[in-house]
């Protein structure tokens, strides 16, 4: 063994936080610990939880909260599921009837009813009742222009 180059080794007293002492020998004069064989659960028998950072407090919440409120059963968010799909399926539907209505009508230039028709179709798309005023004001005004082009 080198001489000079490794720690002393010598008697020193470990400390618990229950208050249990006792000597050993280590490289460092004194030793505290937080648990020992004299208050360790292992050896007690005692069942202690031990909460770091506040865990044990969130998880009892997280059972209380739960406990409150029961969840839903499986066939009840299922069939919430399948009603959503069936909605959007319904819609898609819609959509594409008006599309194909719009695109099959024949295009009229220059004809004021004409363009009233497509807004309320836009206007259907879009879950309105009645086509936006400024849509038929427009259409309006630019019929005579294109008359008179022609």
């Amino acid at each position: 063994m080198k001489q000079g180059i490794h720690p002393k080794y010598e008697l020193s007293t470990v400390n618990c936080a229950c208050g249990g002492t006792w000597q050993t020998r280590s490289t460092r004069a004194v030793v505290n610990v937080d648990v020992c064989s004299i208050c360790h659960p292992f050896y007690t028998g005692e069942q202690r939880i031990v909460d770091t950072a506040g865990q044990v407090e969130r998880f009892m919440r997280r059972v209380e909260n739960a406990q409150a409120q029961p969840r839903r059963k499986k066939a009840e968010r299922r069939d919430e599921k399948l009603d959503e799909r069936r909605r959007l399926e319904q819609m898609r539907q819609t959509e594409e009837e008006v599309e194909l209505a719009v695109s099959d009508a024949p295009a009229r230039r220059g004809d004021p009813t004409s363009r009233l028709d497509a807004a309320r179709m836009a206007a259907a798309m879009a879950g309105g009742d009645e086509p936006d005023a400024s849509i038929d004001e427009a259409a309006a005004e630019s019929a005579p222009t294109e008359r008179a082009g022609q």
